[in-house]
């Protein structure tokens, strides 16, 4: 049963906390990163991407950025930008986008939970992906931004969260410039804390909805520290990782879709041709294509969209990895015909989050790119069969929004 207790957070000042709160820093890059931040000294993006701080000339994984995170955040804290709760706390944390609402519960999970497969994964991690927020943790000895988790809904929690909703005064509520609001509620009390508890230790999975590498970063940290104290009781904060916990009724997937450089040696119509052998094709007049059924995609080449649909018997799978619309389009047309063999590692294709549309997709393949493909949103429903199952899903598989801002909330290791 999943172990999820309150913790001391360290978060901004009501005042400041529009300037702290900062997207995730994983949806940027550093010339990104750069602009987000200009003229915000309060930026979280100081901790997160303290790159920003350091000259260009100094790659962004060498020893001095982490040295700048921990900096950056220690002066934070001393500037009373960010303050720390004097005792351990939960905390609701709502977001709404385009009128549609999630709710979360913040507080920290068991490395323990993760190790023995209580919190469960769907996806693989990259080592050097890892590496990275590794060394932004240790060296800032906290975690600096949340994993995003999701559970079964749960009536009885449900009820206590909108019970407190109702009766207590948010602590923060404000609208971050892409227009989502987040709004957070600190739950102090002794009872229903306790209660709050004793509701996941009766829940029996945890699922990593979006921070795979987060995630993992976070308990090898967690494991780095209990080989240097061998005293550890467990209790001890490191043995804890920062999450937001939402019920899987509330999230949103949006399409994660794909862009590749080149046709792999064939003309259009022979690329055509082959796609023809497991997948119908037709030209679709209607401008953009967005799929809105399993199985089928858009395809934009040569500044024209087409709806391609797989046939009965590449979808007729009895492996749930193997009936997901990700696998069959990299099972069936990517590997094969674009010679696309690894996605993760291949520096010929390219991934775009649903939330940047599918205008992207045109103007990718408009400047460069050769062939782009739409895709159907895997459902949260396919996550956690999938996890349920111990698979993975292929790469990029899920993209969630809204995203968790990050410096809302530090959990402290030590």
């Amino acid at each position: 049963m999943a172990v999820v207790r309150p913790f001391m957070g360290i978060r901004p000042s009501k005042d400041l906390v529009e300037k702290v709160a900062s997207l995730p820093y994983d949806v940027m890059n550093r010339k990104e990163a750069n602009e987000m931040s200009a003229g915000n000294d309060y930026s979280f993006l100081h901790v997160v991407r303290a790159e920003i701080d350091v000259d260009d000339s100094v790659d962004q994984y060498d020893k001095v950025v982490y040295e700048t995170a921990r900096k950056n955040l220690d002066k934070m804290i001393e500037d009373k930008i960010l303050v720390q709760d004097e005792s351990p706390c939960y905390y609701i944390y709502r977001q709404i986008m385009d009128g549609r609402v999630q709710t979360g519960l913040v507080g920290c999970t068991s490395i323990d939970d993760y190790m023995n497969n209580v919190i469960k994964k769907h996806e693989f991690t990259r080592p050097a992906k890892e590496v990275d927020r590794i060394n932004n943790f240790d060296y800032c000895d906290a975690n600096t931004a949340p994993i995003f988790l999701t559970y079964r809904k749960n009536d009885e929690l449900n009820k206590i969260i909108n019970d407190y909703i109702k009766f207590n005064k948010p602590i923060y509520n404000f609208t971050s410039e892409d227009d989502i609001t987040h709004i957070v509620w600190v739950i102090n009390g002794d009872f229903i804390i306790d209660n709050i508890s004793r509701i996941f230790e009766n829940t029996e999975y945890l699922y990593i909805a979006d921070g795979h590498h987060r995630s993992a970063s976070s308990v090898k940290v967690g494991l780095k520290r209990r080989e240097e104290n061998p005293d550890f009781t467990g209790e001890e904060e490191f043995n804890y990782f920062l999450s937001v916990i939402f019920p899987d009724e509330d999230l949103f997937i949006m399409d994660y879709n794909r862009v590749v450089k080149d046709l792999n040696g064939y003309t259009k119509e022979e690329f055509l041709d082959k796609v023809k052998d497991n997948f119908l094709v037709e030209e679709y007049a209607g401008g953009s294509y967005r799929p809105v059924d399993k199985h089928t995609y858009g395809m934009y080449l040569d500044n024209k969209w087409y709806k391609i649909t797989a046939k009965y018997e590449i979808t007729n799978k009895e492996n749930i990895v193997d009936r997901l619309d990700v696998a069959i389009l990299q099972d069936n047309l990517l590997g094969p015909i674009l010679d696309i063999k690894d996605p993760r590692t291949d520096k010929r294709i390219d991934f775009i989050g649903g939330i940047r549309g599918l205008k992207e997709l045109e103007r990718r393949v408009d400047e460069g790119m050769k062939v782009a493909f739409s895709m159907c949103p895997t459902t949260i429903d396919d996550l956690m069969e999938v996890a349920d199952t111990g698979e993975v899903m292929p790469p990029k598989s899920t993209w969630f929004e809204p995203k968790l801002r990050s410096g809302l909330f530090v959990h402290r290791l030590s």
